[in-house]
Parts: C-alpha cells; sequence; structure tokens
C-alpha cells in the first residue's frame, strides 16, 4: 500500500515491553538497542486513551477509511485479559465514525487459556503466534528464563484459538527462518495446525552483524557485484524447500513471502513490508509515549527508531518529516545503486530496510539477504511459470471433453477472487475458461450428431466450420453450454439450435451463409431465435404439429427470410421480428433478454418473464441506469469485475412483497432477477447475484470440496439446511451483500441528509450478513470436505469477513 503523503495506516501499540520468553533472536532485547529498560513496563490508560485520539485524529485529517492497529511487546499478554479488552474498546470508542478499525496481535501465546481466547473474539482482536515450527526447531531458541522449552505450550495454545467457537480471531502463525531446522519438518508442523496463514521471516541482521550461515561464508562483506548477490545462500534454500513442498501439497494455507513475491511479479502490492517498493506507512508508539519508526530497526544501532515525537505534543502527521521514514518514501530511487540495476528489484525492493544497515554507509546497501532474495524470486518465479506450480490445479469437468483448455488461475487472481473482489482481468480468466468449456460442449455435441445424425446435424457442421474471429461472440452466450451439453448427452434433441446460432454468428461478422431452420414452440407462439439478434415470431401452423423449415440467409450483416430482411423489410403473413434490446449505463451495455428459449432455467429461483411491454423495458432502461453509476460510485470494488463479466439480465416475474433473482450453473454471465422498486435494491441484487455467478465459475475450474460428501448444515439467509456447495455459494454471495450494507450505513450518515435510523439499520443488517458468513465458513472448515484448494478459498473469505468492520 503507497502511503498519502504525510499519512500513515498502520500503528503498532506496544502495550507491553517485557516478555516471558528469553528468545536468543528477538530483535528487541538481545540487538544493539536497549531503549526498552527504560520504559514503563505496561502502556497506561492515559497513553493509550492519547494513542486512540491521535489515530482517530490523524485518520480524520487524511480521510482514512481504514487503519491498522497491532499490539505487540514485549508479550502484549502479559498486559492482562481485561485490559487488553479495554484497550481494544478504547481504540474502536475513538474511531467510531472516523475510519474502520482493524485490530490485530502479535503474541508468543503461553498466556492464552480459553478465556483469552474468548475475549479476542469478543472484541474482534486477530491474532497471530509465533512458533518456528516443531519441538526441536522451536525450542532451539524460543526458551524461558529457565531455559525450558515453550513449544508444547505454544501447540496447546494455537490449538485453543484455532478451536471453532475462537477461530474467527485467529490470524495465523510466525516462525522465525533457522537454517539448521529441518526446513520441511518445520513447515510440515505448522501446515499441520490448519493455521489459516503462515509467514516466515528472515532473521534481523545487519551488514555489521550478520545472520549466522553455518554451512557458507559468515562474513557476505564480499557481495559486490551487480546486484550485490554474491556468497552463501542457505537462507534462499531452506525457504525454497519449504515453496517445493508446499506447492506440491497443493499450497494448502497461504504463505505470506511466497505469494508476496509472485503477487509482486505480477504488478500487484506486497503482503508484506519486507519485499515490494511500497512506502512505509507504519509507525510505533511506545509505552511511553514516544512516536518510532518500525521497531526492528533496533538491529541497526542503539536510537535507530527514535524520531523524537511523543504522543502528548506531536500530531502523528509530523512524523512524515523525519529523514528516517522520508527515505523510506523514495521507492526505487531510494535504494542503493546496486539495487537500482537489479532485474528483480521491484519484486525485492531491497529487502527490509533494516536489514541494509552497515555502519560505513547507513542504509545505502542491498539487503545482508540480497543473494538469497535473489535466489529465491528467481525460484518462486520460475515455479509461477511452470504449468504445475502456475496455478491452482484445475479440475476437468465431465462436460469438458477432449478439446477443451484446461484454465487455472494464478494465485494472487485465485486469492483476490476467494476474498470476493475479483478485478477485470480475474473476471476476464474465468470468462476465458467458461468460453473454452462452451468450445468443449459444441465439439461434444458435433460428435453426438455425426453419430446419430438427425434434424439438427447441418446445424452442427455449419457450427464447426465457422472461423475461430466468427465463433468467438457465439462463446459468450450464457447458454450455448446448456443446450450443447444436453444434445451431447442425448438429453434432448438439439433441434434447430445449431442453425440459428451459426446464422447469428455469420450474421454478426458480415459473412454468408444460408441454412434450414426447424422452428420451435414457445408459449407465446412458434418462430426461430436467433442468438444475440434476437426471435422471429411465424404465423400459426395451418396444421398444429406439422413440421415446417425456414430457410434463412444471412449477407453483409443482414438476415432475411424469403427475402424479406429482418429488422428493415415488411414481412408477410403474420411474421413479426422482435429485436434482442440492451441496456446501457455510461459505456456499459447488458442485453435484456427476454426472448432465449433456455432462459427459464433458475428453478425455484425464480420464473422467465415473457416479453416485455415497451413501457417495461424503458422503466428496466432507467433503473438499471441509476443503478450501475450506483455500483461505479458507491460500490466501486464491485464495479470492474461486473463490467468485465455481466452480459445478460434475464427478467424475471415479480413476487409480491420478495425480492427475486437467482443465477444458474453454467451460465456464466447471466443473472436472472425481476426489477426491484429502487436502484438500490437492483445495485444490491447485481453484485449479490454477479458473486453468484463467479463462484460457479470457479466450481468449474477446481474440485473445491469432496463430491462424495452429501452432508448438509445450516445457513443464516435459508430455512433449513444446505448442502455444502451451496452454504459455499450462500458464504460467498453473502459476503458482498455484508459489505454492501456497510457501505450504506456509511452513506446515510454523510452529507446534508443524514439518517440516522437508516445508518442504524444498515450497520445491523450488514453484522448480521457478516457474522453469518463467518458462522458457515468455520463449519466449512469443520466438515472436512474441502479439498486443499477449497480450504484456501474459504479461508480467503473469512478473512475477508473478518477485515469487514462495522
Amino acid at each position: 500500500m503507497t502511503a498519502a503523503t504525510g499519512s500513515f495506516r498502520q500503528f503498532v501499540l506496544k502495550v507491553h515491553s517485557r516478555c516471558d520468553l528469553r528468545c536468543d533472536h528477538c530483535y528487541v532485547y538481545r540487538h544493539a538497542d536497549r531503549s526498552w529498560r527504560g520504559r514503563p513496563v505496561t502502556m497506561s490508560e492515559e497513553t493509550l486513551r492519547l494513542a486512540a485520539a491521535r489515530i482517530a485524529e490523524h485518520a480524520a485529517e487524511h480521510g482514512l477509511r481504514r487503519v491498522h492497529v497491532v499490539l505487540h511487546g514485549g508479550e502484549p499478554l502479559l498486559a492482562g485479559r481485561e485490559r487488553l479488552r479495554g484497550f481494544a474498546r478504547t481504540l474502536r470508542s475513538a474511531l467510531d465514525g472516523v475510519a474502520a478499525l482493524d485490530l490485530r496481535m502479535q503474541t508468543n501465546g503461553l498466556l492464552l487459556d480459553d478465556a483469552f481466547c474468548a475475549m479476542l473474539a469478543e472484541e474482534s482482536i486477530v491474532t497471530s503466534i509465533s512458533l518456528d515450527g516443531d519441538e526441536a526447531a522451536h525450542d532451539r531458541h524460543r526458551v524461558r528464563a529457565d531455559g525450558s522449552g515453550s513449544h508444547r505450550d505454544v501447540v496447546r495454545a494455537v490449538r485453543r484459538l484455532n478451536a471453532p467457537a475462537h477461530r474467527g480471531a485467529f490470524g495465523g502463525l510466525l516462525c522465525t527462518v533457522d537454517v539448521e531446522n529441518d526446513p520441511v519438518a518445520a513447515y510440515r508442523a505448522l501446515a499441520a495446525l490448519d493455521p489459516p496463514a503462515i509467514d516466515f521471516l528472515l532473521p534481523h541482521a545487519t551488514w555489521d552483524r550478520p545472520p549466522p550461515r553455518p554451512h557458507g561464508a559468515t562474513d557476505p562483506a564480499g557481495a559486490t557485484g551487480a546486484t550485490g548477490a554474491t556468497g552463501a545462500t542457505e537462507y534462499a534454500d531452506w525457504l525454497i524447500a519449504v515453496h517445493e513442498r508446499w506447492a506440491a501439497d497443493g499450497r494448502p494455507v497461504p504463505i505470506r513471502m511466497f505469494e508476496s513475491i509472485s503477487r509482486l511479479a505480477d504488478g500487484g502490492t506486497s503482503l508484506t513490508e519486507a519485499l515490494g517498493t511500497d512506502d512505509s506507512d507504519l509507525l510505533v508508539l511506545e509505552t511511553d509515549g514516544a512516536v518510532e519508526q518500525a521497531d526492528w530497526l533496533k538491529t541497526a544501532y542503539p536510537g535507530a527508531p527514535e524520531t523524537g515525537l511523543r504522543l502528548a505534543t506531536h500530531r502523528l502527521t509530523e512524523a512524515a518529516a523525519h529523514p528516517g521514514i522520508k527515505a523510506r518514501r523514495t521507492g526505487v530511487d531510494g535504494l542503493s545503486a546496486a539495487c537500482r540495476s537489479c532485474r528483480v528489484v521491484s519484486v525485492c525492493g531491497g529487502g527490509l530496510y533494516g536489514h541494509r544497515f552497515r555502519t560505513a554507509n547507513g542504509f545505502d546497501n542491498p539487503s545482508v539477504y540480497c543473494a538469497d532474495l535473489l535466489k529465491l524470486i528467481d525460484h518462486v518465479r520460475a515455479a509461477e511459470r511452470r504449468p504445475t506450480g502456475m496455478d491452482p490445479a484445475p479440475a476437468r469437468r465431465a462436460d469438458a471433453g477432449t478439446t477443451g483448455k484446461r484454465h487455472g488461475l494464478p494465485w494472487p487472481r485465485f486469492d483476490a477472487l476467494a476474498a470476493g473482489r475479483g478485478t477485470a482481468d480475474d473476471i476476464r480468466e474465468l470468462a476465458a475458461a467458461q468460453g473454452s468449456l462452451r468450445t468443449s460442449a459444441l465439439a461434444a455435441g458435433l460428435r453426438t450428431a455425426r453419430r446419430r445424425p438427425d434434424a439438427s446435424t447441418a446445424g452442427w457442421e455449419a457450427v464447426n466450420a465457422l472461423p475461430a474471429e466468427v465463433r468467438r461472440p457465439l462463446l459468450a452466450d450464457p447458454h450455448l453450454r446448456g443446450w450443447a451439453v444436453a444434445h451431447a448427452d442425448v438429453l434432448r434433441p438439439a433441434g434447430g439450435r445449431p442453425a440459428e446460432a451459426a446464422l447469428a454468428a455469420t450474421a454478426r461478422a458480415g459473412g454468408r451463409l444460408t441454412l434450414p431452420v426447424p422452428p420451435r414452440r414457445w408459449p407465446d407462439g412458434t418462430g426461430i431465435h436467433l442468438p444475440g439478434l434476437g426471435r422471429l415470431l411465424l404465423p400459426d401452423d395451418p396444421a398444429p404439429g406439422t413440421p415446417r423449415t425456414v430457410t434463412v440467409e444471412t449477407a453483409d450483416g443482414r438476415i432475411a427470410v424469403a427475402g424479406h430482411v429482418l429488422g428493415r423489410d415488411p414481412l408477410p403473413g403474420g411474421m413479426r421480428w422482435q429485436p434482442l434490446r440492451r441496456l446501457t449505463a455510461d459505456g456499459l451495455r447488458v442485453v435484456l433478454d427476454d426472448l432465449e428459449p433456455a432462459r427459464d432455467c433458475y428453478g425455484k429461483g425464480g420464473t422467465a418473464q415473457p416479453r416485455l411491454t415497451y413501457r417495461q423495458f424503458t422503466q428496466w432502461q432507467g433503473r438499471f441506469a441509476d443503478a450501475w453509476r450506483l455500483i461505479r460510485d458507491a460500490y466501486p470494488a464491485y464495479a470492474p469485475g461486473i463490467a468485465a463479466g455481466l452480459t445478460t439480465l434475464t427478467p424475471l416475474v415479480p413476487r409480491p412483497k420478495e425480492d427475486v433473482s437467482a443465477t444458474s450453473w453454467g451460465t456464466f454471465g447471466a443473472i436472472g432477477l425481476a426489477l426491484p422498486r429502487t436502484a438500490d435494491d437492483l445495485a444490491l441484487l447485481v453484485i449479490h447475484e454477479f458473486q453468484h455467478a463467479t463462484l460457479w465459475a470457479l466450481y468449474d475450474m477446481y474440485e473445491l470440496l469432496d463430491p462424495a460428501d452429501t452432508s448438509r448444515m445450516p445457513v443464516p439467509w435459508r430455512a433449513g439446511l444446505r448442502p455444502l456447495p451451496l452454504a459455499l455459494q450462500g458464504a460467498y454471495a453473502h459476503l458482498a451483500v455484508a459489505d454492501v450494507w456497510r457501505l450504506r450505513a456509511r452513506r446515510a450518515e454523510a452529507g446534508a441528509d443524514r439518517d440516522t435510523a437508516a445508518a442504524r439499520h444498515a450497520r445491523a443488517t450488514a453484522a448480521t450478513w457478516r457474522n453469518g458468513v463467518l458462522d458457515v465458513t468455520g463449519r466449512l472448515l469443520d466438515t472436512g470436505a474441502l479439498f486443499p484448494v477449497g480450504v484456501r478459498l474459504v479461508r480467503g473469505l473469512r478473512a475477508a469477513a473478518m477485515a469487514l468492520a462495522p
């Protein structure tokens, strides 16, 4: 995240300055700085209130929507359960109406009992625990004052915090790398505890005080190449071993270091300050009220983090003028010459700032881990380019055929979609996968037509003969897959569908084609349907049930029947042409499909309306335009994905006192809904249902759940028990619903027309759906029915729900 000028979004509160462990790799007590000796043991209530007020003041000054606060130490649990509860409430109260609070804590876990865990869950304090792997690895460094190990007690704490009642407060595990430990054993020990995430940290070191390298050079000062990356690489080798095992396991748990490399290489942002070139936006508030830079700078020299500022006398914005912070806000330009010339600088970013220090020239150096970072980044990027390392393993659907491409998503795209906030590019990836499935469905239908010729065979051959560029618009048809698969599986004959599809695609490309088309019957008449163009209604058959064929010609973009151009010429004998209509809004064009023969595909979700009157269409047009502007302006996180993926709205029959909306598997891009009373309601329905469509597309790409598991679970948005895939569907969509209601509350509170009652209602509704998502995702994780990629998706969804502050 790039900080706005003068602003900070992350604050570390040192709530307790002592620790109940004596870890020999601790940067607070075992490195150059000794300032902790002169600080109060615990942050006082007065200092905490002042810190909360300064953070709120800073958020208001810079218009920040969210701030991140980490309770830290020493060991923060030593402050006591009720004091920490009070700290959380003081912070939340100070920020109420100013900015959302993302409150976290880092702990060694020794004091976590059930009561402490319950408090963390109640106060939404997302807590990560330090654990260095198996017992031998952990107890090598993390020992008590008497030298005894702490592993068993820490593991006990992890299991308590990861219990269903408390899991919402579990943020993950933090492991400091020790190259003398077995990397795979350490990773497996951590992964076996089923954490929501794992962080691997390089031990803090500088060029004056380099990291231990028991199997290589102990003095990396000879790193003078173009990148500074000469010397031993034990730390890279250790992390590469973990990466290889993690990838082979299906990447069942997010590992922030690896995923940051992937995201940065893909042009995204880092998940850790140890990589990337984003500006520094973090301040540390000490127990005595001192305002400091990141406290890992204590590894460099005594007083390195100090700014000279204090909460009692300075606004937090003033810290932006400190030379140390300014130096960390200059991006690539602030790096050493060796770093600026390095091919991986956009990913590495020079490494953690503190790891660059050398007494002779300060921080104007590559990282002391330069060679390790270069080797690790190269490895991860190469693995991302390999088919087996690039993507979560995609599923092959039964209807994919032998010609369909197996699509997968790079992990950053998958995780963005898991969090419910896919970008336009993410959604285009899903659409491309759907296009491949539709291509495979057409190929399967053609094979069936050749094995079992019927009236549709000529149409199938015509579709097969279409050039790729002509077929491309046809593959965007949400309903193509349904009728093609049904014919391929001999569920029902295709009739005129293939011929209609070939004619419509040829007409839209301006080509020439003549085909006979057997008409079909609808409740409101008989005729032919040209997807993407319209419907020709024919006069009633003089002899009902007698087959009849209509010859359709296309030339130069026009379609003619019996020499009459559809949409231009008067039609003879009672024929009527009904063009397909589209809704337009600020550059977005979406089909309003009241003609598609297969559009009544939503079952209990809703019944398709017959052809709309012109007055009904204009009502849709006006409300859709207002709804799209609302999505774009009030809910902008959802607009790019919807614009990239939504192609079709199907009008459904309204129900009294009930909004009606639905999606159907296999029809990605299409949403069915009845026109609601307001644009606000329409915006919510579109967002809600597009989330459903997104997850259906992910189901097409990945085996998320064990299909043999037929168990059901309760969900708060539907009566009765739901199968697990539908429970996950509901949770995924209701995360967006909760977010929309949260944003509605903000809108109700803003401006001259402040509506306090509406804001309270919206906040309560948002909390209801957010808690529902947390409940259902917790239950899903407990079922054991999720495959590894499904675990990852559900954890991502759950983390996004936890981040939705009221």
